[in-house]
């Protein structure tokens, strides 16, 4: 009995060593830091990222614990895991000073955060309205995924049922990483 083997573009690319069919990558941006400064994508380029929108009275909050646990572990191997407070969907604590708290006490959160953002609804953050044009891809609700590739290029999105160290966001970030 012959047995087939089905792979995604996106693996079949990556395991022949080829780029993906894109002239260039995402733009370059910038997301305010949750304890001041500022985050650039353009530090990130050559890595994968993984773009987490968040809120601390979520019912999915104990993902901020699976972010966590996949920043230590594979963020040594390349991966970047970027949480992204929001307030869109009323469920975030009031400041972003009661975030940056809440998340290290309760989850012991140090990968990197944002300030609290719009993703969904109103004057969205500019990475969420290019997501948005270039994939049509908006948040539904809290704990939206979304993987860039080393170039910034858009390797995939999930829901929030969807664990951030889940087998198909772990799959499509392992090229990439060392």
């Amino acid at each position: 009995m012959k047995r087939r083997v089905f792979l995604s573009l996106a693996t079949a690319i990556s395991a022949l060593g080829l780029a993906p069919a894109r002239a260039e990558g995402a733009p370059r941006f910038t997301f305010p830091s949750i304890d001041g400064g500022a985050y650039d994508t353009a530090d990130w380029r050559g890595r994968p990222v993984l773009v987490v929108n968040t809120a601390s009275l979520c019912g999915f909050s104990g993902q901020l614990r699976d972010m966590q646990a996949l920043h230590d572990s594979h963020g040594p191997r390349g991966l970047v895991v970027l949480a992204v407070p929001s307030d869109d969907f009323n469920q975030e604590l009031g400041s972003a000073q009661e975030v940056s708290e809440y998340c290290q006490m309760e989850y012991g959160i140090t990968l990197p955060m944002t300030d609290i953002l719009h993703v969904a609804k109103g004057d969205v953050h500019p990475f969420y309205a290019w997501l948005r044009q270039e994939t049509g891809f908006v948040p539904k609700w809290n704990f939206n995924k979304v993987l860039l590739g080393p170039q910034g290029e858009v390797l995939g999105q999930w829901g929030s049922f969807t664990s951030p160290g889940a087998r198909q966001i772990l799959q499509a970030a392992d090229p990439f990483l060392g």
